[in-house]
């Protein structure tokens, strides 16, 4: 094989490089990016005009702006794993109680076809705040907050299998391999922090159902692909340097980036490089902020009280940590951030085929107080009408079971909320039969959610688009409604 056929191969030099080159390659790189730098701080004021479909190339080099003005700039994503009992939560069926125990046969769901009966709700239902939103005991701090809420008890989803349905509330898909919600957001509209990912999830450690794909970029720059803060302990691997002395840490990571820009241009430009040249930065720039912006000493004992931080139950101390560490990050300039529940069923926390009552008031008593004290701090502080939160988990449970302590995975119907910015508060949009078997009035997809969150943040989930694999990629593929009704 020749020299220049060597050549030809990207990646591959036709002959060992001299030191002399080595080094003019390297600082021709870091002069490049420090240009690059300079020119992305510059355009920050220059922006597509509205009729400009967001592309990779603005994303990477100009800060993108939304399609119109937005309602909101940032999202809470309180991601309810395993599936909360519509029936027992939002949704409340008094006619549960007169079949209360008589047979059911004509479930065609395989995970719930044999032996069932009718179950009511160990829970009550009482209306609150001007607008009667009935909402059930088992959620009693945000129920204090229900004209804050637009209830969405039409949801329908396509499978009851945790695997898709995680994976089709998070990416619109019931397959790996798409963008995240949270990357398409940044994707759309950029990160307003320098120092900060745009994407955050405050994790517990545990990976839901459908794996670490409902947090990937897919096939969008990696850049924007979620990144994990754990509650206990270090919030990041690798955030203290191993260099006692910063000028050490500094000129590694220099030499580093020139040998990865020389790397990627070799190679034509390569998103996987750069990425990771994007992400060696921003990890630096961290090191000093983030334990800053997750240290809650720096809140009251009265705001810390009100989260339930100084709680006795240990998980539930933990998710008013997360729920504060949000509002915090969102102070900061991070985009979208998603918190997990706690651990709980081995298929997500809210998954009590048995023990429903005893599972689901544990769940309750973790998150109830915390996210109500969210929404109230939100609106205190000024953020609320810049800040969509999102409820949200990838299905219901059955109105019937196989016992009578119990209910099964149900995609047929069930209850969601968002509130904040732009979202009609005191507002319940769609409806279930009778029983909360089946979505009957107003029926909304997963991608009529994702539709409606875009629109909140100023982008058309019909223009947001992506070209990978010859075909232009969004969201919402070919679907999506935007859910008006509930929005101001």
């Amino acid at each position: 094989m020749t020299h220049a056929r060597l050549a030809s191969c990207p990646g591959l030099l036709a002959m060992p490089t001299s030191r002399r080159a080595m080094l003019q390659a390297s600082a021709n790189g870091f002069g490049m990016l420090a240009l690059q730098g300079l020119f992305a701080r510059s355009a920050r004021a220059a922006a597509p005009n509205d009729d400009t479909v967001v592309s990779r190339v603005a994303v990477e080099a100009t800060p993108p702006r939304p399609h119109f003005a937005p309602k909101v700039r940032n999202v809470i994503f309180c991601f309810m794993d395993g599936g909360v009992s519509h029936v027992d939560s939002f949704d409340p069926k008094p006619t549960l109680a007169e079949v209360d125990g008589q047979a059911f046969n004509g479930s065609k769901n395989p995970t719930a076809n044999a032996n069932r009966k009718w179950l009511q709700s160990p829970w009550t239902f009482r209306q609150h705040g001007q607008s009667g939103m009935p909402v059930s005991s088992l959620f009693p701090h945000i129920a204090e907050c229900a004209d804050d809420l637009a209830v969405i008890r039409s949801m329908k989803a396509d499978l009851p299998l945790h695997s898709t349905g995680v994976l089709r509330l998070h990416t619109g898909s019931n397959i790996a391999g798409r963008p995240s919600l949270g990357a398409w957001t940044t994707y759309g509209l950029g990160n307003e922090s320098q120092n900060l990912p745009g994407f955050v999830v405050l994790s517990f450690g545990v990976v839901p159902c459908g794996g670490l794909e409902n947090f990937s970029s897919g096939f969008l720059p990696a850049s924007h692909q979620a990144t994990f803060f754990r509650v206990e302990g270090q919030p990041i691997e690798n955030i203290v340097s191993a260099d006692k002395n910063a000028r050490v840490q500094r000129t590694k990571l220099d030499w580093l980036r020139g040998q990865d820009a020389a790397f990627s241009k070799s190679l034509g430009g390569d998103d996987a490089v750069e990425s990771a040249i994007r992400n060696y930065e921003m990890a630096y720039r961290m090191q000093s902020l983030v334990p800053d912006v997750l240290a809650l000493n720096q809140e009251t004992a009265a705001t810390q009280s009100q989260y339930g931080i100084d709680s006795k139950v240990p998980s539930q101390r933990l998710y008013g940590m997360q729920c504060l560490r949000a509002r915090r990050l969102l102070e900061a300039g991070v985009r979208f951030v998603e918190i997990t529940c706690p651990p709980g069923a081995s298929n997500g926390t809210w998954d009590q085929h048995g023990a429903l009552k005893q599972g689901h008031e544990k769940n309750a008593l973790d998150t109830d107080q915390s996210i109500a004290a969210l929404i109230r701090d939100l609106k205190q502080r000024g953020l609320f009408e810049e800040t969509l939160i999102v409820w949200a988990g990838e299905f219901g449970r059955t109105p019937h079971s196989t016992g009578r302590d119990g209910r099964d995975h149900h995609p047929e119907g069930f209850s969601v909320w968002l509130a904040g910015g732009g979202v009609k508060g005191g507002t319940i949009y769609g409806a279930t039969d009778e029983l909360g078997m089946h979505a009957v009035e107003n029926i909304c997809t997963m991608h009529d959610l994702h539709a409606t969150i875009l629109h909140l943040l100023g982008l058309d989930h019909e223009r947001l688009t992506f070209r990978s694999g010859g075909r232009d990629h969004r969201l919402t593929d070919v679907h999506g409604y935007v859910v008006r009704e509930i929005l101001t």
